[in-house]
């Protein structure tokens, strides 16, 4: 093999096991985050369940998720969604405006759910709770101030 072949190889082996440990970080810290979550939120659902409260398929939800309809952390390889996100067969009213406002702002998935279960005195309460009380422009009003 000549020294650029033998480079080219190495550059492309180099690539993959740089892209491979950035997937294994990005999932281990997904998880060290939803422990840490635990204090914050008492009660997850996985897709299958999301999907059974919503009255849609699974491909669907994970549609939401692509879309940031719905915000998911994984555990133990099995996505998981904060309980509270949903409301009465309806994910709550807001949450896909503030989930690309926080996203804007450079938050992770993991930052955005702890940002919506963190109490605010200023609401006063957690986000979560105000966007369940259809209070959701005095929280997309915070998360834009985020970025300032």
């Amino acid at each position: 093999m000549t020294d650029a072949a033998t480079e080219t190889t190495t550059d492309a082996a180099t690539e993959t096991t740089t892209e491979t440990t950035a997937e294994t970080t990005a999932e281990t810290t997904a998880e060290t985050a939803i422990d840490e979550l635990a204090e914050l939120i008492s009660e997850w659902v996985t897709l299958p369940d999301v999907a059974g409260t919503l009255d849609v398929d699974v491909v669907k939800v994970r549609q939401m998720l692509r879309e940031r309809d719905l915000v998911a952390l994984r555990r133990g390889g099995v996505l998981l969604v904060p309980a509270e996100l949903l409301q009465e067969g309806h994910v709550v009213k807001g949450l896909s405006g503030l989930l690309t406002v926080l996203s804007d702002n450079g938050f992770s998935d993991a930052e955005a759910v702890r940002w919506l279960f963190t109490a605010d005195d200023s609401l006063p309460g957690r986000p979560v709770d105000a966007l369940r009380e259809n209070r959701g422009t005095e929280v997309r009003r915070r998360a834009q101030a985020l970025g300032y």
